[in-house]
């Protein structure tokens, strides 16, 4: 919402909730007073459709897959910020997430929501699958190199996230004491978002996400076998024209840099070892990670300049 009040080809329409429906939408975010009014509303998918060009749907995994099939059979557009849709085969889907997908026949239909990647595809499509957050700094800081097909041998991604990757509600495991002063690897070997990596990287990726002491933000880390001068420029190429992905020429991203927007830094630095790259990604995870590449995608699906709503910059100091 607060990307979207911004933006001027945009009109807020209904906005959706389970817990807080019926409560005043600028209570529950008081960022919003004075740009958003009215009430928080349940869900009536098969109305919602007909009354509206576009859908953000931000629920929970298993959730999204009947108000989809639901939706786009009125004809609107969907961008799924969900993990519903993410997965081009209903097999990858059932062993990463425990269960079967109930609409298989959707996920052919379904495009991977990474602008950087399907740009073309994203245009043209009605269902839009948003990445990961995790998925986000660690594909883009491969995406060159898969796309070249040069991407040969195994890959090793260290990621590290603010605490508001765990979402809003109350957990015991996000309590400021439980958090603070520490900093903790989590879904070791078993994270959900390795796969979704290995989708489009095609070979094994060791991934591992670490929860650290800060609200916003995902600094990823990936290791590579690769020449770096080779890298570097390959990277500065690739992301010339990119409107929301840069590459340094010095210095190291950090997510202060991004805090808040759509933005990626990159940088490509060589390892100690000979024949080995370091890249380092930094976004906001609610930001480029999540809402600022839905938006993005609205973008896309309704052929307006890119960057339409999301001029913003970060907030530093």
């Amino acid at each position: 919402m607060r990307y979207l009040v911004s933006h001027p080809q945009v009109q807020l329409g209904t906005c959706l909730a389970n817990q807080q429906a019926g409560e005043e939408i600028a209570h529950v975010y008081p960022s919003l007073l004075g740009r958003v009014t009215g009430q928080f509303e349940k869900a009536n998918y098969g109305v919602l459709g007909k009354e509206h060009d576009v859908v953000f749907l931000c629920l929970p995994h298993g959730q999204s897959q009947g108000p989809v099939e639901e939706l786009i059979s009125t004809g609107c557009k969907v961008v799924d910020l969900g993990a519903d849709f993410r997965f081009a085969d209903a097999e990858a889907y059932r062993k990463t997430y425990g269960e079967s997908h109930q609409c298989p026949e959707l996920l052919g239909k379904a495009v991977y929501g990474m602008p950087e990647m399907n740009r073309a595809s994203i245009a043209s499509a009605q269902l839009i699958a948003n990445p990961g957050c995790y998925p986000t700094a660690s594909l883009l800081a491969l995406l060159p190199l898969i796309k070249t097909q040069g991407l040969d041998s195994t890959v090793i991604v260290d990621a590290k996230s603010g605490v508001s990757g765990a979402g809003r509600s109350a957990k015991i495991s996000s309590l400021y004491c439980e958090v603070n002063e520490s900093i903790k690897a989590y879904g070791v070997g078993e994270h959900r978002h390795g796969p979704e990596i290995e989708q489009f990287a095609r070979q094994p990726v060791l991934f591992t996400p670490h929860l650290i002491p800060m609200t916003r933000g995902i600094l990823a880390t990936v290791y590579i076998q690769k020449d770096p001068e080779e890298l570097k420029a390959l990277y500065t190429e690739f992301y010339s024209e990119e409107p929301f992905v840069s590459v340094l020429d010095s210095g190291l991203p950090s997510t202060r840099s991004v805090a808040g927007t759509n933005r990626c830094h990159l940088a490509v630095c060589p390892a100690h070892h000979s024949g080995y790259t370091i890249v380092v990604s930094a976004i906001d995870n609610l930001g480029k990670g999540a809402a600022g590449t839905a938006v993005h995608n609205l973008n896309l699906l309704f052929q307006l300049p890119e960057e339409t709503g999301l001029e913003s910059l970060a907030l530093a100091p």
